[in-house]
């Protein structure tokens, strides 16, 4: 059974930073993706940064530049440093994982999700 586990939400003032980490267990596929999705109140569900098993990584444009997404194989782990921290960057973050089956990381194959972190930025 796959597990996730996020931890490192906090409130910070508008220019702070985060960093969020994502305990992995379970996630035996050779082949993956993982990544971190946000959710803020009345908003669409957002994709804010993925990796995947061959170090692919993307972000969404709202967070190029200032997030840094990152894997410790060895611990399991996955992080998403938060630096320039907007409010607009106010959402529940999730970490999410799941079996690669193209190029592409789409989210459906996305399958496997964390309870989620609060964000909290004031301006």
């Amino acid at each position: 059974q796959v597990q996730l586990v996020e931890s490192g939400g906090g409130s910070v003032q508008s220019g702070g930073s985060l960093r969020l980490s994502c305990a992995i267990n379970g996630l035996t596929y050779r082949r993956y993706c993982m990544g971190w999705f946000r959710k803020a109140p009345e908003k669409e569900r957002e994709r804010v940064a993925t990796i995947t098993s061959d170090g692919r990584i993307g972000y969404g444009d709202s967070v190029k530049g200032r997030f840094t997404i990152s894997q410790d194989n060895v611990k399991n782990a996955l992080y998403l440093q938060m630096n320039g921290l907007k409010p607009e960057d106010t959402a529940m973050y999730y970490c999410a994982a799941g079996r690669r089956w193209g190029g592409y990381c789409y989210e459906a194959d996305f399958t496997y999700w964390g309870q989620g972190t609060q964000v909290t930025v004031s301006s």
